[in-house]
């Protein structure tokens, strides 16, 4: 390759890797898998180990991927929260070795398991958690010091603690929490996060603390990045002196002398990826004593004391037998390749989701293919690729007719997705009746997903209002009801009528309509009629509603049967009124910013408190700020506010001013 074409691919790529970067540490959402990401990495690093000449100030390898989020305050670190080097070899691991011991150094490595969630970094002061905050660009990150409050694992009291500390952890789902987090956004038919390192960094980097909270994120901590008060020279002390602290540490981290037995270790670790409760992406070597730490230093990116090995993703070939159709809440169609079994990263797998038409075509499938499957992030099984095509081979078509009932199927507003259009579809009924009475909707306890599943399987239910009818003889029918959780589910079912019209209309399932756009509508005009006789502008003037939205709710109440179904709830006893809690001038004309974890308030309750009391809630402190109103872990907002010189309120003060 000459230099002038080597130059060329160098931009291409370097533009590539720009792109696809953002998309994976900024916007949690990437296109490509971690391998083929991988890949564009290592031939970009290539091309300037030929060419040095082309490596620049702002060339990738010269600086970490992220960026800090203009939703949050910035943080610059006191110390650099550096990336690791990647290897993809065993013989990379080696070469490793080999630089380290050049130096003269004769090393010992601790080798742990490497968790792929966000990193990010945690302050305490004399034993007290009160920063938190993500890696950014390793110098500068996003203040999420109230989000991380939320997770149970990160300890906000440290005992025997030391003047001051600085750790660094990994922020994580728990599979069993992204499978479940999956399940919940197909049914509502939302894009599914594609692996857990994105779920997790999705549900961090929330505004609301409260949906922090909800996703059941933990936490490892495998890096002490500064400490006052205590001697620690060498990694595993440290992890030692953490553990002891209350942290939850690396998983698996263990002492070698040699680096045969570090790649043993590796290669065991790798034999586990199956058996964790969480996602790992590789194994991180790391050289044990600091003062061999320091010899070694840092490159731009990289300490040259550390090391990950990147583990390539499991692939297998199997034979496509089949594709089934499934039918969403909202009418989706959705095609499921059934293979031959295999064993992917420790479990049976014989199904994969092909998602839409478009992946069918781009992959051009067939009825009795060889295929190619892997697990997303280890997690969720995919179809790379067809290897083999046989002689009796059939092509797929999507189906033009719905395999629930049977009615035509159509692309709408020219989505990718298929949707079955009718109603009444069978398919649709239980999603529905599911979300009906989920806890965001109208909350009815005692009625999941396998009740309702019974319910509409014996055709006592048929649609929402329908659930207002049921006896307690239809609910001792069902397989393990006895009395008294027949009586508990009618009760929970009389209970539900009491709910306030935005609940309602979340649980209608209006698409597009979320629990936010349902609050909206319900407030804006105050009974359902009000909302069925508006028209799309009346409803697009709302202040957060868009075009989309509007003729969403206008498609809805113009729908055969819905207006049956509203009649029939109401007549059922179930409220159609927004039921709106009056306001008071106890804070008209303030403006408040809410930080930190309060005793008993959740940062929701404390802002809806602030405009019930005719207030403004604000996320970011400034000059025109009345109040902070901070609890523990306050962090920056706090540090600002007393630079500004703002009244700052704890709980006690806020409730005394509203009572």
């Amino acid at each position: 390759m000459t230099e002038t074409d080597a130059k060329a691919r160098y931009d291409e790529l370097q533009k590539l890797i720009e792109y696809h970067s953002n998309l994976y540490y900024n916007d949690d959402n990437p296109q490509l898998d971690d391998f083929e990401y991988d890949a564009l990495w290592r031939e970009y690093k290539q091309l300037e180990a030929d060419f040095p000449q082309l490596v620049t100030a702002s060339s990738m390898t010269q600086h970490v991927g992220g960026k800090a989020s203009e939703k949050f305050a910035k943080i610059t670190h006191a110390v650099k929260m550096e990336s690791l080097q990647d290897a993809f070899s065993i013989e990379e691991i080696r070469d490793f070795d080999a630089r380290v011991r050049g130096d003269g150094l004769a090393p010992q490595y601790v080798v742990e398991a490497k968790i792929d969630g966000l990193s990010v970094s945690l302050e305490y002061e004399n034993g007290v958690f009160v920063r938190g905050s993500t890696r950014g660009d390793g110098v500068v990150g996003e203040d999420v010091t109230e989000n991380l409050a939320t997770i149970k694992d990160i300890p906000k009291r440290l005992k025997d603690a030391p003047a001051f500390l600085e750790v660094r952890g990994e922020v994580y789902m728990p599979r069993e929490k992204f499978l479940q987090l999956v399940a919940e956004q197909e049914l509502n038919d939302k894009q599914p996060f594609k692996n857990p390192r994105n779920a997790a960094a999705g549900s961090l980097r929330q505004k609301d603390a409260a949906i922090t909270k909800s996703r059941g994120l933990s936490i490892f901590v495998f890096n002490m990045q500064q400490l006052n008060g205590a001697e620690i020279t060498s990694h595993k002390q440290s992890l030692d002196y953490l553990a002891q602290l209350g942290f939850k540490v690396s998983p698996r981290y263990t002492l070698f002398d040699d680096i045969e037995s570090v790649i043993a270790e590796i290669n065991t670790i790798g034999e586990m990826r199956g058996a964790f409760a969480f996602d790992i992406d590789g194994a991180v070597v790391k050289v044990n004593n600091f003062t061999q730490r320091e010899q070694l230093g840092s490159t731009n990116k990289f300490p040259r004391w550390a090391i990950a090995f990147k583990y390539p993703p499991e692939e297998k070939e199997t034979v496509l037998r089949s594709i089934e159709v499934s039918v969403g809440r909202t009418g989706v169609l959705t095609p499921t390749a059934v293979f031959d079994s295999i064993l992917l990263a420790g479990t049976s797998v014989s199904r994969a989701t092909l998602h839409n038409e478009a992946i069918i075509n781009s992959l051009d499938v067939h009825i009795g293919d060889t295929i190619v499957v892997r697990k997303a992030g280890d997690i969720i099984p995919e179809v790379v690729k067809v290897t083999k095509r046989g002689d009796d081979t059939v092509p797929f078509k999507m189906p033009e007719l719905c395999p629930s009932c049977g009615a035509p199927v159509s692309h709408i507003d020219e989505e990718a997705a298929i949707r079955c259009i009718n109603p009444e579809c069978p398919a649709q009924t239980l999603r529905n009746i599911i979300h009906f009475a989920s806890r965001g909707a109208m909350d009815i306890d005692g009625m999941g997903e396998a009740v309702s599943a019974q319910l509409v399987d014996k055709d006592f239910v048929k649609n929402a209002a329908d659930i207002y009818d049921l006896t307690r003889e239809q609910l001792l029918s069902l397989d393990k009801f006895k009395e008294k959780s027949a009586d508990n589910l009618l009760s929970a079912i009389e209970e539900s009528k009491k709910n306030n019209l935005d609940k309602l209309l979340f649980a209608l399932g209006i698409r597009n309509i979320g629990a936010k756009g349902a609050a909206l509508l319900a407030e804006h005009f105050g009974r359902m009629q009000s909302i069925i006789e508006a028209d799309a502008e009346s409803i697009n003037n709302i202040d957060g509603f868009g075009g989309i939205m509007a003729d969403s709710v206008i498609d809805f109440f113009d729908k055969a049967g819905t207006l049956d179904l509203v009649r029939r709830l109401a007549d059922a006893g179930v409220n159609m009124e927004y039921i709106g809690e009056k306001k008071t001038d106890k804070l008209l004309g303030k403006t408040l910013v809410v930080t930190g974890t309060l005793p008993t308030l959740s940062r929701t309750d404390a802002e809806a408190l602030i405009v019930k009391n005719g207030g403004k809630a604000a996320s970011s402190v400034s000059k025109k700020t009345s109040y902070v109103l901070a609890g523990e872990a306050a962090g920056s907002k706090l540090t600002k506010a007393q630079a500004l010189g703002v009244p700052v309120l704890d709980e006690a003060a806020f409730m005394e001013m509203i009572k």
